[in-house]
Order: C-alpha cells, then sequence, then structure tokens
C-alpha cells in the first residue's frame, strides 16, 4: 500500500487504545456539560455545605485525566487537558450565536418562560466565563502532574492508585475553587464564606469520590483495551 497522509491518519486511527478513544469522546463532552450544570448549586448531606453542581463534570474530567495518565502516561493526559480546551471554545462560540439569534414568535408569545429560563442558564457574565476555562487549566494539569509526580519510577497497587488520586485531586480542586471564586466574584461580595464551604465541598468529594472513579476507570480502559475488534 502506498503511504500517503490519509493512510497515514487511518492507520494512527486504528491502532488507538479503545479505552483511549473512549475516554477522549467522555471528556470533550464532560468540558461542555461542567459549565451547564454549574448554574445549579446542590447541599451536600448532611452537611449544610453547598457546591455548584459542575463539580460532578469536572471530578470525573480530574479522573479520566488521571486515568490516561495511568495507563496512556502522563504527555498523553497533559495534551488531553490542552485539547480539553477546543470543545470548550466551540460551545461557548455557539451559545453566545443561539443568544444572539432571536426567538422564533411562536416561542416568544407562548413559551416565555421556557425562552426566560434558557437565556437565564446560558447567559454568563463575563467574568465567570473567563474564570471556569482558566481554573480548568491550572487545576488540571496541576492533577495530571501531581498524580504523576506520585507514582515515582514504578507501578503502584490499587491502593496506592487510589491514594495518589485522592491526594491529586484534592489539592487540584482546592487550587480550581481558589482561582475561580477569586476571578469571579472578587470585588462582587465577601468571598470568604463561599471560598471555604466551595474547597470543603471539593476536597471532601475528591477524597469519597475520585479513588473510586480512577480504579473504576483503569478496570474498564483496560476491558476495552482487551477486546478484539
Amino acid at each position: 500500500m502506498t503511504e500517503t497522509p490519509e493512510n497515514t491518519a487511518m492507520m494512527r486511527a486504528a491502532a488507538m487504545p479503545r479505552g483511549l478513544f473512549v475516554y477522549i469522546l467522555l471528556y470533550g463532552g464532560m468540558t461542555v456539560l461542567a459549565g451547564v450544570l454549574a448554574f445549579k448549586q446542590v447541599q451536600l448531606w448532611p452537611t449544610d455545605l453547598a457546591v455548584e453542581s459542575g463539580i460532578f463534570s469536572f471530578l470525573l474530567l480530574v479522573a479520566i485525566s488521571s486515568t490516561i495518565a495511568q495507563l496512556y502516561g502522563e504527555r498523553m493526559a497533559r495534551k488531553l487537558v490542552l485539547w480539553g480546551f477546543l470543545p470548550l471554545a466551540i460551545s461557548a462560540a455557539l451559545i453566545f450565536l443561539v443568544l444572539a439569534l432571536p426567538a422564533s414568535p411562536e416561542m416568544a408569545e407562548f413559551r416565555s418562560a421556557d425562552l426566560t429560563s434558557f437565556e437565564t442558564v446560558l447567559s454568563q457574565t463575563p467574568r465567570i466565563m473567563a474564570a471556569g476555562p482558566v481554573a480548568y487549566l491550572v487545576s488540571l494539569l496541576l492533577n495530571v502532574w501531581i498524580f504523576s509526580r506520585l507514582r515515582g519510577s514504578g507501578e503502584t497497587n490499587t491502593i496506592g492508585l487510589m491514594v495518589r488520586g485522592a491526594i491529586a485531586s484534592a489539592l487540584s480542586q482546592a487550587i480550581d475553587s481558589v482561582i475561580f471564586v477569586t476571578l469571579a466574584f472578587y470585588g462582587e461580595f465577601d468571598i470568604g464564606n463561599l471560598l471555604v464551604g466551595q474547597v470543603i465541598a471539593k476536597v471532601a468529594l475528591s477524597i469519597v469520590l475520585i479513588p473510586f472513579l480512577i480504579t473504576g476507570g483503569v478496570a474498564l480502559a483496560r476491558r476495552l483495551d482487551s477486546r478484539p475488534g
């Protein structure tokens, strides 16, 4: 077969592990969904702590990036984080476009409440729109770096994997909260209580959920990679 750019691209695509392919698709979706879910704040029962719901998508981003660093290398995980800006940027551009386009007469007249809710959820202030990507980039690159550094030079057992995931996620999520809350709300009101609550909630969720998400993610990827065809 004559080697052409098209053939080379097809061979590289065929050589990509199935687990990596699936996680790349999932990662792109979670980067878009996190910003939408963040509009609602939920209570962390049985405490009075509240956290924006986008954290659940963001924790999946942390788990996926750590899983990829574990199985496919730190470099691949960093590339995934950086390329995650692409669906984030395209989704933001499409949101601005849709908000700028006029609603249909039918919706404006008979479904005005739906239109208002749609615009309320998707119309975020420029500060919030800017704070999200900055916090995303710093915290996820930091998570990959810490997770990889804790690994050392050799493989670790399941307990070691869970501990590394929890530590990396807790530290990166604390930094994420400080960056996002400060950039988005500093000067608007006293951010002290919000900042402390967000850090405590995100660190707690990281310790409780991330170890199991990563170990489950690694097991799933290995199973996908082992399947023929």
